[in-house]
């Protein structure tokens, strides 16, 4: 298990399982189970979203997870772009916009940094289904 499912126990619900996570990019599904379907039958918007999300923020855990005695990490905006119905299991492959270095480097400037977090979302034959962005900070602690 990653440490974000460890952490984010809605994550785990959903059955979300991680086929990569690194500082930089995270793999992660949302099997296809009939109890996030929709009314056409593929997985909800927001079981799609959540998916996308929790993509993200195992990037940050990962990338920043030795500064969270210091900072709170905290998403502060998403859009998604639903495109295509996806049907069955549904992978979300996020990618780190910039680099982790930067982030920490505005953190010890003492500036609270934002950075973004992309995410393309497909089937399960690996066709686009949709894409998200989510805007994360490091918040200081108190």
């Amino acid at each position: 298990m990653t440490p974000l499912l460890d952490v984010v126990p809605f994550a785990r619900t959903l059955g979300i399982v991680f086929s990569s996570v690194s500082s930089t990019s995270a793999v992660a599904v949302l099997p296809d189970d009939a109890r996030w379907h929709n009314h056409v039958g593929g997985p909800h918007a927001g079981a799609m979203f959540t998916l996308a999300e929790t993509a993200t923020g195992a990037i940050v855990l990962e990338a920043f997870g030795a500064y969270l005695d210091r900072v709170t990490p905290l998403a502060v905006s998403a859009s998604i772009r639903y495109q295509k119905l996806a049907m069955g299991a549904v992978t979300a492959s996020a990618t780190l916009v910039g680099s982790a270095a930067s982030v920490i480097e505005a953190l010890e400037a003492g500036t609270r940094p934002e950075f973004d977090v992309l995410v393309a979302l497909s089937d399960a034959a690996g066709k686009p289904t949709g894409e998200m962005t989510v805007t994360w900070t490091l918040r200081p602690n108190r």
